[in-house]
């Protein structure tokens, strides 16, 4: 698969974010910013992900500004399925496999690429997730339900938040409800 770029903006908020997938050394790497406004204050972020080759998620680097609080985020996957938060044991999403960018529609792509459902299919994951704005990392239940050749139902079970997702074929969100619309994308 070549590399791909996509460019998003946030329709219930102010805001953009563009990401770039690429293969490297057999692994996957996701790098990408995102510009939003959050409570009054411009929020810049830049992140970098990184996936074996079966797109179980290996490191996450999170760093920018939230107004004037700087933000620097590392998160990384040990070999027994533990994750480091900025270096500390968090025990709270040991055995996660996936990560979930609170702020950001990327993160969907993992599950859908490591699953591969067939339309009609469905599972249940539990992702480590990073929370906009306490930066904390936390167990989330979800369910991808694929109901279409390019539509999947993505569920949190806890809220019970329930939204349909259009993907492209690299698994990108194109159309994520009325929250997230692709506007560009590039190969």
């Amino acid at each position: 698969m070549p590399a791909q770029r996509i460019l998003w903006k946030w329709l219930d908020g102010s805001g953009h974010e563009c990401a770039h997938l690429s293969r490297q050394n057999g692994s996957w790497r996701i790098v990408g910013a995102a510009l939003l406004a959050h409570e009054g204050r411009p929020c810049q972020l830049t992140y970098r992900l990184t996936c074996d080759a079966a797109w179980q998620t290996q490191a996450a680097h999170v760093t920018g500004r939230l107004g004037d609080t700087r933000v620097a985020v590392d998160i990384a996957r040990d070999g027994a399925g533990g994750w480091l938060l900025n270096g500390q044991t968090c025990a709270e999403v040991a055995g996660c496999v996936d990560i979930d960018l609170n702020f950001s529609p990327v993160t969907n792509l993992l599950p859908i690429r490591r699953l591969a459902l067939s339309v009609g299919q469905a599972a249940e994951v539990r992702a480590a997730w990073l929370r906009f704005p306490s930066f904390t990392l936390e167990p989330l239940d979800q369910v991808y339900r694929r109901i279409g050749e390019h539509l999947y139902r993505y569920e949190a079970v806890a809220s019970g938040f329930t939204v349909d997702l259009t993907v492209n074929a690299a698994g990108f969100v194109t159309r994520y409800g009325d929250i997230w619309e692709a506007q560009a994308i590039s190969e």
